[in-house]
Order: C-alpha cells, then structure tokens, then sequence
C-alpha cells in the first residue's frame, strides 16, 4: 500500500499495473540513454520538458550534454531528475552508489542528502553499506534471510543491534564467549583466549559485538585480550588493523610510536560499555 491506496493484494486479486504505480525509480547504474541528451533523458519520463527539475538539481547548464560527457555525480541527479519527472508519490532508489568509486561516492552520498531533504518523498534506499544508510535514512530495516530482524533509526541500530547480523552490517567485531555475571555486567572468556567485561549482563554462550573504532592497543603485560597483527593499511586517515580475531582502527594520534608490523602480538583494551552482549551464541 502507499497511503490508502492498495498496489498489490494476492488474497484481494489486486494488482496495480506497475505504470500506474506512482513510483520514482533510481536504479544502480542510472540507465540513462546514452543516445540522449541531459534534457531528453529527463523529458522521456515527463513526456514534456522539465527545465524547474534541471534547475532544482543544478543540471541546467548540462541540458545538451551527454551522459558519457557527465561525471558520476552529474549523471546521478539526471537519473534523480528523470525519477523526479513523473511527480511521484514515492521513490525507490536501488543501490545508487554501487557504480561509484569510494571518493566520489563520498560525494555523490551527500549531494543526495541535500537533494532527498528537499524533495520531501517518502523514500526506499536499498543498500548492502550501513554508513549510507546512516547518512541518507531516517530508519533502517535490516532484512536476513528474507525477513526484517530490525527497524530502527540508524543510531540506535548501531548502538543497540539486535543481532550478530545487525551488528556485522554496522562494522562490528562479532565475538563468541562464556558468560559470567558480575557486579556491574558480565565477565567474558572470548573464544580463543583472553576476556573482556561487559556492562550487559549474561550467563553461558554468548555473542558479543565490539565496533574497531572502540578498541585500544595496549602494551601486552597489561592487556586481559592479546591477538596477532596480520595486515595493517591507511584508509581515510585512519590506520585499519587486521588481527587474528579482530578489525581495529586507531587515528594517527592513537597509532603514533606504536610497532605495528604484520607478526607482532598486541594487547586489546576496550571499556565495558562498549562491549555488547547479543544474546546467546548459536550452537
């Protein structure tokens, strides 16, 4: 349904014809027609010229130019401009930066913000990248094996998962542990030596979901967690550490006068608020 308006109903023998259907689509790859101009492409879907749409998204000085003379950018507010021709009462948008490089979909992903603020349509993003849904979405529907597990503004699915599923999808570490309450939350053997505390409570097998960007590394004599650097690599400024049972990422500040070369054991610090007890480990 959209409104009070039903699109499909099998029990019912409702089935709205998709032309009918008052729907904005932006697909991956924009598909505009290479053989078309800026003006054309968007004048297909209105059956009329459309300039307030070219101004609206800035692409009025592109109006004769060609897709193939457009940038990633350009091209995806001409496929937003031929969505928005139709006057649509919702927008579907289908992975829109899955074409894109990481630094211009950076971009392109903030463009978009504006645009959609603007706009005002109920939208559907679909999206497999958790900070683009973080940044475009109001609320966040994680779908597993065909079924919603979570729907939720995006800070509270970061901070509260509601599975190793939900909390993968955010960049979490997801560990499996031993329980043991104690004052103030949980003790935790991590699997594979070491502990952690919580301050969730739990008792027996339990999963845990710790985000890299919470972890420190500390000298080893002091640390309750060691584990074994395998690759480390710069990404967006901050220094992306792979270990054996971990993902860590530490700014420079953090990461400066530490020896982090692949081979070396590190200890692995993180405070009990950050370490979040999912539920019981699955057999």
């Amino acid at each position: 349904m959209l409104g009070e308006e039903v699109w499909l109903d099998a029990a019912r023998g409702i089935a709205l014809k998709p032309e009918r259907r008052r729907v904005g689509y932006l697909p991956q790859d924009y598909a505009l027609f290479p053989h078309l101009s800026v003006a054309a492409n968007v004048r297909f879907a209105a059956r009329r010229d459309r300039p307030d749409l070219l101004d609206r998204l800035g692409i009025a000085s592109l109006a004769a130019a060609r897709p193939a003379q457009l940038s990633g950018g350009e091209r995806q507010r001409v496929a937003l401009a031929r969505a928005l021709a139709r006057d649509p009462e919702v927008l579907l948008l289908d992975e829109p930066f899955g074409a894109l490089d990481t630094i211009t979909r950076r971009d392109v992903r903030d463009e978009l913000a504006e645009i959609l603020g603007g706009v005002r349509l109920p939208t559907l993003l679909v999206t497999h990248a958790f900070e683009d849904a973080a940044v475009l979405a109001d609320r966040v529907g994680v779908i597993d094996r065909g079924e919603i597990v979570q729907l939720d503004t995006p800070a509270r699915v970061l901070r509260h998962p509601g599975g190793a599923v939900v909390a993968a999808l955010t960049g979490a570490n997801i560990l499996r542990g031993t329980a043991t309450p104690v004052a103030g939350g949980a003790r935790i053997e991590i699997d594979g030596g070491g502990h952690l505390n919580s301050e969730m409570t739990g008792a027996g097998r339990v999963e845990l979901a710790v985000h890299p960007w919470t972890l420190r590394l500390i000298p080893t004599a002091q640390a309750s967690l060691t584990d074994t650097i395998l690759t480390a690599r710069q990404h967006a400024g901050t220094l992306v550490l792979r270990l054996t049972r971990l993902t860590v990422e530490l700014s420079a500040e953090r990461a400066a006068g530490l020896t982090l070369e692949p081979g070396t054991l590190v200890g692995v610090d993180v405070a009990p608020a950050d370490v979040r007890v999912l539920g019981p480990a699955e057999p």
